[in-house]
């Protein structure tokens, strides 16, 4: 069954929807005629993606929040699911990341990343999952990373939360098959969007795929019930490719290769 016959009808919702790979599920998506809510903490960008959306025919809600704070995924919550809306597709996408020696970086970005990239996805899932096991349907895509397949120094905390979100999807697909719930981690590479800038990671961006590329191939798994997809020909070879070579020999090689130019303290 395809994508557009799974969906259509349906409200999906898609965190760190403002920007890059979320506001690129948000239109693929629409292209299937799921009915949208749209989160993140940028209103401005909120507003702005949610009146071309619906311009274009798809029925949209937005909900500003910031999972930077533990409240955000109950208020996400009580506007949608807690409001009388079935929500039947949750699109784990908002994360951020951080470049630079982890001894020097600011403690807060660390830990940031894992309350953003782990703790709201539990959070997010855990209020959203029982009502799909309930109606028995239901799609929770998870946004993992290539670097969820090795240790990557200089990016350490970030790669180490992705590491999390794929096995945390893998290991609720296996629960929830039996409800007829899917669920998906994408496990994207390098892709077109402002993370890189944000996170000071431009070295990581060479041959970056385009967000709507890797949504489109992450809605078609997921409505396939893929428990894993790899978007990028080069993601699928690496992360392959990893396997056959020891971890202490893959950091060694990834750590001369991405070491900071200049090294500063940070307060």
């Amino acid at each position: 069954m395809s994508a557009s016959q799974q969906f259509r009808g349906k409200w999906a919702l898609v965190t760190g929807a403002s920007s890059g790979i979320g506001a690129a599920f948000a239109r693929e998506l629409a292209t299937h005629g799921a009915k949208l809510i749209l989160t993140a903490r940028r209103k401005d960008r909120l507003e702005a993606l949610a009146a071309r959306l619906t311009a274009a025919g798809a029925e949209t809600l937005t909900v500003v929040a910031d999972l930077n704070d533990p409240a955000a995924p109950q208020q996400i919550y009580d506007a949608t699911e807690g409001a009388g809306l079935a929500v039947d597709i949750l699109i784990n996408n908002a994360g951020l990341g951080q470049y630079g020696a982890f001894y020097l970086s600011p403690a807060e970005q660390e830990l940031s990343q894992v309350r953003v990239n782990c703790e709201a996805v539990v959070r997010l899932t855990r209020l959203f999952l029982p009502r799909m096991v309930e109606r028995r349907r239901g799609w929770v895509l998870i946004v993992a990373s290539t670097a969820s397949f090795q240790p990557i120094p200089y990016i350490s905390t970030y790669a180490a939360t992705k590491v999390f979100d794929r096995f945390f999807a893998l290991g609720l697909a296996a629960e929830v098959a039996r409800f007829d719930v899917k669920v998906t981690a994408l496990c994207p590479g390098p892709t077109e969007s402002e993370f890189f800038d944000v996170a000071h990671a431009s070295m990581f961006k060479r041959g970056a795929q385009p967000a709507q590329e890797v949504a489109r191939q992450a809605v078609a798994a997921l409505a396939r019930g893929r428990r894993v997809v790899i978007p990028s020909a080069r993601g699928r070879f690496t992360s392959f490719l990893v396997r056959f070579f020891p971890v202490g020999l893959i950091t060694q090689v990834i750590e001369k290769a991405a070491r900071p130019k200049r090294e500063t303290s940070t307060p």
